[in-house]
């Protein structure tokens, strides 16, 4: 596990390079508020370990920690009084190397009243232009373009237009084809989404892609609303065209900010997941921002990331119980 340093948000993913924190009494470094450090694993025997390392290096630091109270398997909440960065690095430094998410968060407001999702790689299992790409004949080249974008290496506006123009020509029977075939749920992914809705979140799909498989993606996990880009099509076949305006990463961010002032809730009241650098504004401007399987550019400045546990994560991050969550 791995801890970051704590950026707008009061939830933190992990990072081992922050400093050790040892020394002065967590409660003498600067001022303490309450807190939760909550750990997920796939392993409840390594999540409950975590939770026993972290609290007794909390306690030796100074900070007011109390036991560890279960959420569901392999989820625990660990409440603690503390300076919030110097919680952070303690957990950094202890939980290193164990395959357990970790978030630092303070522990009013932890249920999030919106929810916005990226959809490739996050709530699905795939990059779904990848797998259009296979059937022209061109995954290797097109998922190269794909990768080299997610990583913050190419403008995604530019790199999105690219990879659309060398499927013209592609029948549009081949968006179902893919569809049907390639694209599944990741896992958690309609607990976390049908959960969140029962709690009254809203609940938005909003992604780079393309509308076609957005709509479907959405009706599956239960989201309330999707959004994405519009591939043009003329006579079964792919123009090689997009819409336009291109949906990317500014995109992203205004549809965090117009979904939330129209529920009326405060941008920390929100939540944003992905994986990619087109999601990077709006997890850094969600009251909690969660890098999941992420490219490196967005694990190292999210609030918290998922690289272990499946996407209910998400729930036990906002304190919600395995018996609350809901399932088929």
């Amino acid at each position: 596990m791995t801890i970051s340093p704590p950026t707008r948000s009061a939830s933190v993913s992990a990072r081992a390079d922050l400093p050790l924190a040892v020394g002065p009494a967590i409660s003498q470094m600067r001022p303490v508020m309450e807190l939760v450090l909550t750990l997920v694993s796939p392993d409840d025997a390594t999540a409950r370990l975590a939770a026993e390392r972290a609290r007794q290096a909390l306690a030796a630091a100074g900070a007011g920690v109390k036991a560890a109270r279960p959420l569901g398997e392999g989820a625990y909440d660990l409440p603690l009084i503390a300076d919030l960065d110097a919680a952070v690095a303690v957990a950094a430094t202890e939980l290193d190397g164990l395959p357990v998410d970790a978030c630092v968060q303070a522990a009013a407001g932890r249920r999030k009243r919106l929810l916005i999702a990226d959809m490739d790689s996050t709530i699905i299992d795939v990059e779904c232009l990848d797998e259009l790409a296979d059937f022209a004949g061109l995954k290797a080249e097109i998922s190269a373009i794909t990768e080299r974008a997610m990583r913050g290496e190419l403008a995604f506006e530019g790199a999105l237009r690219e990879r659309v123009g060398m499927l013209k020509g592609l029948a549009t029977t081949a968006l179902q084809q893919a569809y049907d075939e390639r694209v599944r749920l990741n896992p958690g992914a309609r607990t976390m989404v049908r959960t969140m809705a029962a709690s009254g979140a809203r609940c938005a799909l909003v992604s780079g892609g393309f509308t076609f498989f957005t709509s479907r993606v959405a009706a599956a996990a239960g989201f309330h609303l999707n959004r994405a880009n519009t591939l043009i099509e003329a006579d079964g076949a792919l123009t090689g065209e997009v819409g336009d305006p291109i949906l990317g990463k500014q995109a992203k961010l205004a549809s965090l900010q117009e979904l939330a002032a129209e529920i009326g809730a405060p941008l920390s009241a929100t939540l944003a997941v992905g994986d990619g650098a087109n999601d990077l504004a709006m997890i850094q401007a969600a009251g909690l921002g969660v890098a999941y399987r992420a490219k490196p550019i967005v694990a190292a400045q999210a609030h918290a990331k998922v690289d272990h546990a499946d996407l209910t994560a998400l729930l036990y991050f906002q304190g919600y119980a395995q018996t609350e969550f809901v399932v088929d």
